[in-house]
């Protein structure tokens, strides 16, 4: 009762009495032990009231994997997490002018400079961020998408879904392996609100292919005056490519290019 919940004491004690009680009534315990009951009891505790989140070797050969973490904390911003986040802090509150501010202040310069974007907004992750963009500029609009870029990435984040919790209306052009600028073009009428790029991620299409390149996707939008939106999966700030790893279109250069 010291070191736990009282509540969660009480069920601990209920749930393991009654793993006794079916263990008696199904012939499986003959005899009944109190201390060992009491063992049982701190045991379930000690398991049931241990951190979920525990530390890992990373042997998978992936050095930024989704499921273990992602990339490690540097030491300098864990320091900074225990010095701001351990007490008040000017979180959402402007300092220079006395009054309520917002949160994003202290990225979005910071964004805007590495990236070389206008403005910038921090979101939980990739599918929160095309939620957010199709939700405001497509709802009940059509978005024109490559049919080989209807993908499904990571944790089951499916284009065609999230463009439907938007409330943007899917317009699938081309095929699966193959797709042309005249595709796109052919699909924009007047109910059209944006064009979509999705880059593919992990996975290729292979062989007799071909797909529209950013390049000539901002000449069009530029021509009907249309948002392009490129979903560039990763989002990573560093061409890996000099360090031998694999291309990953970087922030900078979509930016850059739309």
């Amino acid at each position: 009762m010291d070191r736990y919940p009282r509540k969660y004491v009480v069920d601990i004690v209920r749930a393991v009495i009654e793993g006794y009680r079916k263990g008696v009534l199904e012939g499986q315990i003959k005899e009944i032990n109190k201390e060992q009951i009491i063992r049982d009891i701190c045991n379930q505790l000690e398991i049931n009231y241990k951190p979920s989140l525990k530390r890992v070797i990373n042997a998978t050969g992936t050095v930024i994997h989704t499921n273990l973490g992602r990339s490690p904390i540097s030491k300098y911003a864990l320091e900074r997490i225990i010095e701001i986040g351990g007490r008040y802090n000017n979180l959402e509150y402007n300092l220079d002018e006395g009054k309520r501010g917002s949160r994003y202040s202290h990225v979005e310069k910071l964004l805007c400079k590495i990236t070389g974007a206008e403005d910038a907004i921090v979101v939980n992750n990739n599918a929160a961020a095309v939620l957010l963009v199709l939700s405001t500029i497509a709802k009940n609009k059509e978005v024109i998408v490559s049919r080989g870029q209807l993908v499904e990435i990571g944790g089951s984040f499916r284009v065609p879904l999230v463009m439907e919790q938007s409330g943007a209306i899917l317009k699938e052009v081309g095929t699966t392996n193959r797709t042309h600028l005249f595709d796109y073009e052919n699909a924009i009428c007047e109910n059209t609100a944006a064009i979509l790029r999705v880059h593919q991620s992990n996975y290729r299409i292979l062989g007799f292919t071909e797909e529209v390149s950013i390049e000539e996707l901002v000449e069009l939008k530029k021509k009907y005056g249309l948002p392009l939106i490129e979903d560039i999966g990763s989002g990573v700030f560093i061409d890996l490519s000099k360090y031998g790893l694999s291309y990953e279109p970087t922030v900078q250069n979509s930016i850059k290019k739309v």
